[in-house]
């Protein structure tokens, strides 16, 4: 097998209240967590001065003794059965396609438009097909769309109820001058702050965006995929062994889109090229499940179809905020075109014992460990597939002799 030099990586992360720096500094504490695990060196750069996308070089660098039987690079040119091994070093150019400006734009408003916000997304969502998709394909999901929105609402209720309860147990209608604004501090004081433990209004922007990447219907959001596509397009001019185009989360339906406007345009755009598409606790079913979503639908074909893309889908069980088990591109209506290879991932395995015992119940925190560094070695680390020096395809197929030792 030969290894990896060079490495573009485009990484779209997922619905996140942090810019390509902060997501830069994310990288790089788990990139050093990953090289202190797996015993390999590593070098991060600084921003390149006024990459729009963000973009940093990381070096990596071993021995080949560091690498399982199989897996070490052989030397250039030798021939025979066993050539000598060399030691390695791998450089990827990084580029964080962020969707910040959304996240902010989404979250900028009061906290009652907020929450009209989130539930007109909820309706929209709703009669579009979307809940039933959910639940029809991953019910947990399913759950997860409806707890923030059932949470709020019995909140609403119960402030009601509380702004009522003088005249209903015939009391004079005067009494609500008192009982008004006790129910409206409850939940300002009370139900807001707890709510935020489990990220509501968070979670209320983030269906917003799904509805706007499923219909296509904002222009602010087309113009800036279309903005994002011309970018990366700039990315591949790059000459590298590989291309990785990375994505989490809710960054899914974002890679979708760019990927796919960059082939509706040049549909030979990676003739000749290693393409490796990997998405990670992926949420493009979230946004294509939409009945309006047909764009989305059809530039995931365009992804499936394209045979220089290897499709990597990387899933966890214990991820409720994922499709698992679900083939994306059969359910997007491309039953005829090859699938995403699934790869089905544990986080118990990655991580010690009082670590996973730690944040096992809070499924955002679980959610993001697709990106984060682990505590053990595991077959599945971000920053091995994407800085590492083996190719990203590798991890398709995770047998024990290609994986590093």
């Amino acid at each position: 097998m030969r290894l990896i030099k060079k490495r573009v990586v485009l990484h779209f992360p997922g619905f996140e209240p942090l810019d390509g720096v902060a997501h830069r500094a994310r990288y790089e504490r788990s990139a050093r967590q990953s090289s202190a695990v797996w015993g390999y060196s590593l070098e991060i750069g600084t921003p390149d001065a006024g990459s729009d996308p963000l973009s940093f070089e990381v070096t990596t660098s071993g021995g080949a003794a560091e690498l399982a039987p199989g897996a070490a690079e052989m030397a250039p040119g030798a021939a025979g059965a066993d050539p000598a091994p060399v030691n390695w070093q791998t450089k990827s150019r990084i580029h964080m396609v962020d969707h910040d400006l959304f996240v902010r734009r989404l979250r900028s408003g009061n906290t009652l438009s907020q929450i009209v916000a989130g539930f007109r997304s909820c309706a929209q969502i709703m009669l579009e097909g979307g809940m039933r998709g959910y639940f029809r394909h991953a019910w947990r999901f399913g759950l997860f769309f409806v707890f923030p929105f059932l949470l709020t609402a019995l909140a609403i209720a119960l402030t009601a109820q509380i702004a009522v309860a003088p005249y209903s147990v015939g009391l004079s209608p005067w009494h609500m001058l008192w009982s008004g604004p006790l129910a409206l501090c409850f939940f300002i004081f009370a139900f807001l702050p707890f709510s935020e433990r489990f990220h509501t209004l968070h979670l209320f922007a983030d269906w917003a965006m799904a509805v706007a990447l499923g219909r296509m219907h904002r222009a602010d959001f087309n113009d800036w995929l279309e903005e994002r596509a011309s970018a990366v397009r700039k990315a591949l001019d790059e000459e590298a062994d590989e291309y990785v185009i990375s994505s989490h989360s809710m960054g899914s339906s974002v890679a979708a889109h760019v990927i796919g406007i960059l082939l509706e345009r040049e549909p030979e755009i990676f003739k000749g090229k290693r393409v490796v598409f990997a998405s990670l606790g992926s949420a493009i079913l979230q946004c294509a499940l939409l009945s309006s979503a047909t764009v989305l639908r059809a530039r995931v074909g365009l992804i499936a179809r394209c045979r220089e893309i290897s499709w990597l889908d990387v899933q966890c069980l214990t991820d409720s905020i994922n499709f698992y088990k679900v083939p994306v591109v059969a359910v997007c209506g491309h039953a005829d075109a090859p699938p995403a290879k699934m790869l089905l991932i544990r986080v118990k395995q990655m991580l010690t014992r009082e670590h996973y015992r730690k944040i096992r119940k809070d499924q955002l925190r679980v959610h993001r460990q697709y990106v984060l560094g682990p505590d053990l070695q595991a077959p599945f680390d971000f920053t091995l597939m994407t800085s590492g020096p083996l190719p990203a395809s590798v991890f398709a197929d995770p047998e024990q002799d290609r994986l590093p030792a």
